[in-house]
């Protein structure tokens, strides 16, 4: 029986709900903790709803749900809050995803660790966007499929999970009577909802939770809002494909135009969800044309904890993975780092597989480009004499979208190279999530390989993310000359007032070149005796620099990790941040600051004045 109070008060709140639940793309690190991550928010929104608040002022205050919306969000925690009383279980219980595969291969990678069989049960016809083939040949994943008659079937004893997926309009109320281990609902508009169900299957929970935080991304804020006003009996709008297709492309027009490379792009719903495509398909390409071989993915250990991250759980899956640290920063040359570890995988006759961020994250530095042209290009040997295999070169180009890499005749062009970027950052100006990838004309063969699993993950890009690319992309090389501009001064700025700080930014001559990012790191001067004490002292110095700077221009600079943003200005310490699954020893407890070509920079330089006089 439902609760009488439940449908009315999350009627009141989606009437009344913070516009920012709709459009932030990212959150204010200041009112989040990530060891409370969903919880915190649930907890508060349930002392809201049993004192009937559903007040827009009271809905503001809630703490962060998560630090990516990606990850999570307000609305998304809510849905999920829903669905977990309609039926009768905790809310932890029950996860949404955008993509309708993601929630099973979370399910089949757990038990692909645990040596533990799986049993997909289903009603119906199997969903045509799963290619099973691929999954047990490529993602190594065990299990049956089984064709029930009745939705309710009570399964028969079986060593292993059981999971009942199934297609349906109302992806809110599902029918436990079978006692799966898993059920999820599919939704060909809104993406899935998956219900762990039972106390046995509790330890899943996380780790379906960081498939979600790591290969794809949460049920979008958009389509949450259209599951609740569903369930509500409210009407929702319908999806134009005319213009859906109209604005893809737009969108893919205006990535060839940036990129000047020789394919068309795939487009994502996430950064970290085009990467995924691009690791699967080019694992699906080395079985295929190098059976047998070992496939080492070449990683710079303290690169976005994102990438670090999946890298490593990709290679933790597949027997014929391995993740080789490539050190990129400081005093490490990334050219130097890649011919050595290419000349050790040539010998061993493997495949190499190279990703890399260019600038670096967060220390902003740029190889040498010509000699990583030659490094890349040039032929090597295995012990047995026999030519190696060629890398691939994978580059994160998210701090410089605009910076041509792959056209005919430029710096990558001679080497199989894909490019790609998060298009949370500078191609959305923050309103979206979205990611996009492009090849040069010796990857083109690759591409078609990362389409499939861009597929198979069900991982494209919404009609939402591609309607706001479509709008922002045109304008996207004129807002990174502007907030390069605003960095600049800033940066020149510091170096006067506050002349011993270290500042990691791009020199004007790589400026030149086209290497125009709007974010640096700052390593703060420091004291003590001892190198402890000096570490200490600079790590409380950036929290009371980032908090002054939030608390004094509340409007625009903001305590967060965004990149690219149309207006303001974000900070954030990397260590706690972006690199939050990084080890230990790699982490950079400095501060990275993003500028916008949007802000007031002087109201900026002034605040900042004022903390270089207190210290």
């Amino acid at each position: 029986m439902v609760n009488p109070k439940l449908l009315p008060y999350i009627h009141s709140v989606v009437q009344n709900m913070p516009p920012d639940w709709l459009n932030l793309t990212t959150h204010r690190l200041d009112i989040y903790d990530e060891k409370l991550a969903k919880t915190q928010f649930l907890d508060l929104f349930q002392e809201l709803y049993e004192s009937g608040n559903a007040e827009t002022s009271s809905l503001s205050k809630l703490p962060t749900a998560y630090d990516y919306i990606r990850l999570g969000h307000p609305l998304s925690c809510i849905l999920e809050w829903v669905i977990a009383d309609l039926n009768k279980v905790t809310s932890e219980c029950v996860i949404s995803f955008s993509s309708k595969s993601a929630p099973l291969l979370a399910v089949l990678r757990k038990n692909l660790l645990l040596h533990q069989n799986t049993l997909i049960l289903y009603h119906g016809e199997l969903p045509t966007y799963l290619d099973f083939d691929l999954i047990r040949s490529i993602y190594g994943y065990h299990f049956e499929l089984k064709q029930v008659d009745n939705p309710s079937s009570v399964i028969s004893n079986f060593e292993g999970s059981t999971v009942f997926i199934s297609e349906t309009d109302t992806i809110s109320h599902f029918d436990l009577s079978s006692k799966a281990d898993f059920y999820i609902h599919t939704n060909q508009t809104l993406g899935s909802v998956i219900l762990v169900n039972g106390d046995d299957t509790k330890n899943y929970i996380s780790e379906i939770q960081h498939v979600r935080r790591r290969e794809t991304i949460a049920m979008t804020p958009v389509n949450c809002l259209a599951a609740l006003n569903m369930l509500l009996g409210n009407d929702t709008a319908v999806v134009n494909i005319d213009q859906v297709q109209l604005n893809k492309s737009l969108v893919l027009d205006s990535i060839a135009t940036i990129t000047e490379a020789s394919t068309s792009a795939l487009v994502a719903s996430s950064g970290l969800s085009i990467q995924y495509a691009i690791m699967m398909g080019l694992v699906h390409d080395a079985k295929e044309n190098h059976p047998g071989k070992a496939i080492k993915f070449i990683v710079p250990p303290n690169c976005y904890g994102g990438t670090n991250d999946q890298a490593r759980r990709v290679a933790a899956c597949l027997d014929n993975v391995e993740i080789v640290d490539l050190p990129v920063d400081g005093d490490q040359d990334m050219v130097q780092s890649i011919d050595r570890i290419l000349e050790k995988i040539a010998a061993e006759n493997d495949v190499p597989y190279i990703i890399a961020e260019i600038p670096t994250n967060p220390r902003v530095e740029v190889p040498d480009l010509l000699q990583l042209k030659e490094t890349l290009s040039r032929e090597r040997k295995t012990d047995s004499g026999a030519v190696a295999i060629a890398p691939v070169f994978v580059l994160d180009q998210t701090f410089c979208p605009n910076v041509h890499f792959l056209g005919e005749g430029k710096i990558l062009s001679a080497v199989s190279a894909i490019s790609y970027a998060s298009g949370s950052k500078f191609p959305s100006g923050g309103k979206c999530t979205a990611g996009y990838c492009v090849g040069n004309q010796m990857a083109a063969a690759l591409m078609p390989k990362i389409e499939v699993h861009l597929a198979l993950c069900d991982n494209e890009a919404t009609p939402l993310q591609y309607e706001f690319l479509a709008q922002q992309l045109p304008s996207m090389n004129q807002r990174i000359r502007d907030a390069y501009a605003n960095t600049r001064e800033f940066v020149n700025f510091i170096n006067e007032v506050l002349p011993e700080a270290k500042i990691n930014f791009v020199s004007e001559e790589l400026a030149s070149q086209g290497f125009t990012p709007s974010v640096f790191s700052l390593d703060l001067p420091t004291k003590g005796n001892t190198q402890e004490e000096k570490e200490f002292y600079k790590r409380e110095l950036n929290h009371r620099l980032i908090h002054l700077m939030i608390t004094e221009i509340p409007n625009e600079s903001k305590y967060c990790v965004s990149y690219g943003q149309l207006k303001g200005c974000y900070w954030t310490i990397p260590a706690t941040s972006t690199q939050g699954t990084t080890k230990e020893g790699d982490k950079d407890y400095i501060a990275r600051v993003a500028l916008s070509a949007n802000m007031d920079l002087d109201l900026h330089k002034q605040v900042f004045l004022d903390f270089v006089k207190s210290i």
